[in-house]
């Protein structure tokens, strides 16, 4: 017992190594920006940087549309498919694992050739309607993780008990929905949003595609460009997503204590 625990112990450790070290590494080499000292010069110099700002926070507009549209069309879907469509999960299922296979510049040139400006749909010319188009292709590429958070958390409940017993208060299916089932997959909601924010952030193809201002194409160049700036900006980046974890362990731990408590 005492050497298998001893086992496990080193693989953990070296795990953590494998991790950890690199992650130094590069944080102390973005330190490395004003010659002979350590400064945060690099970090300065990305968030006074005017395209970082108006960039991240394009990027974190459509991260936030995204997250809203993911949520308005998985959540009824999961629920309806494992309430009244128990068959149709293995279909579900594999539509929502098709963004893992179909490569996001498929998606792109798909959107550019369909959605064009000969359209049936003429806002789609517009810079609002390529938006709209990038927020699509976001919603796509997060669709099976977000569908896989939400459809585990309706796994945990009693949908059929939860359901029957609203229909006996009188509530219809909107406030069934969005007063019953989703406080009590409100877990599973954040981490399909926290992984999809996480998507948008990083992603470049479809948005470099289709030209819009986003933080993917930005990390590409600044990257092309400058020498400790990326580094920062991995730093920053990897805060973010430790940082988005940190809010889901929270809200977990908070969630089962107020189910605890009543």
């Amino acid at each position: 017992m005492k050497s298998a625990r001893l086992w496990s112990y080193l693989i953990f450790l070296t795990g953590v190594m494998y991790f950890i070290i690199p992650l130094i590494g590069m944080f102390e080499f973005s330190l490395r920006k004003r010659r002979g000292e350590y400064s945060f010069d690099a970090y300065t110099s990305v968030l006074t940087d005017a395209q970082f700002q108006q960039t991240f926070l394009y990027s974190l507009l459509m991260a936030l549309v995204a997250i809203v549209f993911g949520i308005l069309l998985v959540v009824p879907t999961a629920y309806w498919v494992r309430l009244r469509l128990p068959k149709m999960r293995p279909v579900v299922e594999f539509v929502t694992l098709l963004p893992l296979v179909i490569p996001p510049v498929v998606i792109a040139f798909g959107y550019i050739r369909l959605f064009n400006t000969s359209s049936v749909l003429p806002f789609l010319g517009s810079q609002f309607g390529t938006d709209v188009l990038l927020s699509c292709g976001y919603v796509v590429l997060a669709l099976p993780y977000m569908y896989r958070a939400v459809d585990t958390g309706l796994r945990a409940i009693d949908i059929l008990t939860l359901t029957e017993a609203a229909q006996g208060l009188g509530a219809n299916w909107p406030a069934i929905i969005f007063r019953v089932i989703f406080p009590n997959v409100l877990v599973a909601v954040l981490s399909g949003a926290f992984l999809t924010f996480a998507i948008v952030i990083g992603e470049y193809v479809i948005s470099a595609l289709l030209d819009r201002p986003a933080f993917g194409p930005y990390l590409v160049w600044i990257g092309s460009n400058k020498a400790y700036e990326p580094s920062a900006l991995a730093v920053m980046t990897f805060a973010v997503t430790w940082g988005c974890m940190a809010l889901i362990q929270v809200v977990t731990r908070f969630s089962k204590h107020t189910r605890t408590s009543i």
